[in-house]
């Protein structure tokens, strides 16, 4: 049986009121940064409060196992590109293509709403997730630093669609 087939990839609907479950499911998928990334990561001040304001001005596509949320995507949508931001997959769920999938969905989101670009960015420490990002035809456009850095903190990236 093909384990992707046991999730479902949908846009966030209007009605959802599971804000203290998504919470649970981004502070977890972000948790191995603790330590790792300087300055911490921008999921450690998320609320459930602050993700549903998150939800009414951006696009939110989750992967559902059963009524279990096992992924997410945030995409906010730019002049020309959607830019891509808090892309997590459940611990327990990841290596089992969600994040290609929810790649998949905002990709063909983007295509319907005439944007040929995606971008995101991702902290210079997590060489994993740029391979990652890489493999999904991502590539470096630039460098930024956090406020109060005088190094760069995070890569910036694009892929043309």
């Amino acid at each position: 049986m093909n384990e992707q087939a046991i999730f479902t990839i949908v846009r966030l609907p209007a009605d959802f009121c599971r804000w203290n479950d998504l919470l649970t499911l981004i502070t977890g998928a972000f948790a191995y940064m603790d330590g790792v990334v300087d300055p911490p990561s921008s999921a450690r001040g998320l609320t459930s409060q602050s993700l549903a304001e998150k939800a009414s001005v951006e696009t939110c596509f989750v992967a559902m196992r059963g009524d279990e949320l096992a992924g997410c995507v945030f995409i906010d949508e730019r002049d020309e590109h959607f830019y891509i931001g808090k892309l997590a997959i459940a611990p327990d769920c990841q290596g089992r293509g969600l994040g290609r999938a929810l790649m998949t969905a905002v990709e063909q989101h983007a295509l319907s709403r005439g944007k040929q670009q995606l971008e995101l960015q991702t902290r210079v420490e997590l060489t994993g997730n740029q391979a990652a990002f890489a493999t999904l035809g991502f590539r470096e456009t630039g460098r930024t630093a956090h406020p109060g850095y005088s190094r760069p903190t995070s890569i910036t990236m694009r892929k043309v669609l």
